[in-house]
């Protein structure tokens, strides 16, 4: 059976919301691991927000540094997950999951053949996942830096309780820790 995992940037403070604002360059380790997502997983599950900003983008790179991450994305089949977008026409390969068929969804991305079914960004998506046990494992990028400013964390002040359990965590030479961890069901 295929695994959901998803992989995010957090800060010390727990702000996953605009990394780009506030994560250290990638260095060598991070970018290792970053390497063994893409060649572990062949599906993406998308949420809304993130889709809309990456259908934009993505499509448009064709060459540079992250032409490589571009030709992944862009050929690799997307699920969109949205209550409330009408179509995901947008951006080839994609399609769409409304929110209320979630759980059916995944469950059968799941069981059918491939490797893994990757979560990029989303944090919206990665805590319904996580509510509903659909996600498997939880890789956090811990950048030491506190974002602050107001920005949104991955988990809000009233989550209800979660045990996970760690499998792995790896310093890199910048400081960030790539932590991996398996929801306790």
């Amino acid at each position: 059976m295929r695994k959901v995992v998803s992989g995010l940037f957090v800060s010390l403070d727990g702000v996953a919301e605009s990394p780009d604002q506030w994560q250290f360059d990638f260095d060598e380790q991070m970018g290792e691991a970053l390497t063994t997502a893409l060649e572990t997983a062949d599906t993406i599950l998308l949420g809304r927000v993130t889709y809309t900003e990456w259908a934009g983008y993505w499509p448009t790179v064709t060459s540079g540094e992250d032409v490589g991450f571009a030709n992944w994305i862009n050929k690799s089949p997307k699920y969109v997950v949205s209550n409330t977008l009408q179509d995901v026409d947008e951006w080839e390969n994609s399609s769409l999951i409304k929110g209320a068929d979630l759980t059916g969804a995944i469950e059968d991305l799941k069981a059918g053949p491939g490797k893994n079914i990757s979560v990029a960004g989303s944090p919206t998506l990665v805590r319904s996942l996580l509510d509903l046990g659909l996600l498997d494992e939880l890789v956090l990028l811990i950048h030491p830096v506190i974002a602050g400013e107001g920005r949104k964390k991955l988990f809000a002040d009233d989550t209800k309780l979660k045990k996970l359990q760690l499998e792995s965590a790896q310093p890199t030479s910048s400081g960030v820790v790539i932590t991996t961890y398996r929801p306790l069901r």
